[in-house]
């Protein structure tokens, strides 16, 4: 295997025509491994220094991507960790080994920036980097830990929005019926942002959304993050790849949904909802109920909440999987 170390924020320019290409085929592929997503995070919230380890076989095929930030002598897999929900070494499956050990032979090199460890954030429970790391700890002398970070729920879907509405229990079926019936009754659709609207204005009107949400996304909702939605909309626009949701009742918004068809998984990346104005309409369950009958329709597999154990999730006929926090510690600290 042939390595290469990129600094700052050049490799997205260097990898830009091969790097989604590598993510369609990696173990783990969504949203927050692709060029756009991790341009947008690192441009407008990324800390300390980027530092990428580029992978290629001996024909130059591009095999892996680790993209890394290096911040208080840790590394971190880029995006980590408040606004990205799944991330991950960028390789198949079956390259996952060479590639890692090739990432850490380079990582080892006395010409890299000088660390301490590795703290890898949203690591999904099916990645074959949990036992790759573990193994590779191992065999270098490093200490390694792992422990759950966080529950990300999800639902398989069935082939019918009637069969999933069965799915549920009795009280929670006739709950998500009542209440799309009665969002029926007072004139309240669903509404998909498509190629003729303006993209920016209807970012923008979910983020006013988002914010009247609570006052934690009031307070979370910073520059540089409403610049990385609009960033990241964009970019899934183009691709076809997005899907912003609005429940609309006479010409107003009462809620929206900003998410991602991508892999066959609808990917429920945020939410917004005026509670004040629209609360009796239940907007929140209408509009959840809505994707999730649209993710039907369209044939998707999965309807992926994302990180969070909130009550509602599971109320829809979510169930858990995991993320993990791996940390890789050198034994003697030589990398200080």
């Amino acid at each position: 295997m042939l390595t290469q170390w990129i600094s700052g924020n050049e490799v997205f320019v260097e990898l830009a025509l091969e790097w989604d290409g590598l993510v369609d085929s990696a173990m783990t592929a969504t949203p927050f491994q692709t060029l756009a997503y991790q341009k947008a995070w690192w441009t407008h919230l990324g800390p300390g220094e980027l530092h990428t380890v580029v992978v290629r076989d001996e024909q130059h095929h591009l095999c892996a991507i680790a993209c890394f930030f290096l911040f208080e002598g840790m590394l971190h897999f880029n995006g980590c960790v408040e606004e990205t929900d799944y991330l991950d070494l960028i390789s198949p499956a079956e390259q996952a080994v060479v590639a890692w050990e090739s990432v850490f032979d380079l990582l080892e090199d006395a010409d890299f920036p000088a660390w301490r460890g590795l703290n890898l954030c949203n690591v999904p429970d099916a990645s074959p980097s949990r036992s790759i790391l573990s193994g590779i700890a191992s065999n270098r002398g490093y200490h390694f830990k792992t422990e759950v970070q966080e529950v990300c729920p999800v639902i398989s879907l069935p082939d019918t929005f009637d069969q999933y509405l069965l799915s549920l229990d009795k009280k929670q079926r006739h709950e998500i019926r009542r209440k799309m019936r009665r969002a029926a009754a007072a004139s309240a659709d669903l509404y998909v942002t498509g190629a003729t609207d303006d993209l920016a204005a209807a970012v923008d009107e979910f983020l006013r959304l988002l914010q009247l949400s609570t006052a934690e996304k009031e307070d979370w909702l910073n520059e540089g993050r409403r610049t990385m939605f609009h960033e990241v909309a964009a970019a899934a626009h183009k691709e076809e790849n997005l899907q912003l949701l609005f429940l609309r009742r006479n010409g107003q918004n009462a809620a929206a949904l900003y998410n991602f068809d991508y892999n066959d998984r609808i990917w429920v990346y945020n939410s917004g909802f005026d509670i004040v104005q629209f609360g009796h309409l239940s907007p929140g369950v209408v509009l959840t109920a809505g994707a999730i009958e649209m993710a039907i329709e369209a044939g998707r597999e999965t309807f992926d909440f994302l990180r969070g154990g909130e009550e509602y999730k599971y109320r829809f006929g979510a169930q858990n999987t995991l993320i993990h926090h791996l940390q890789l510690e050198p034994p003697d600290r030589h990398r200080e």
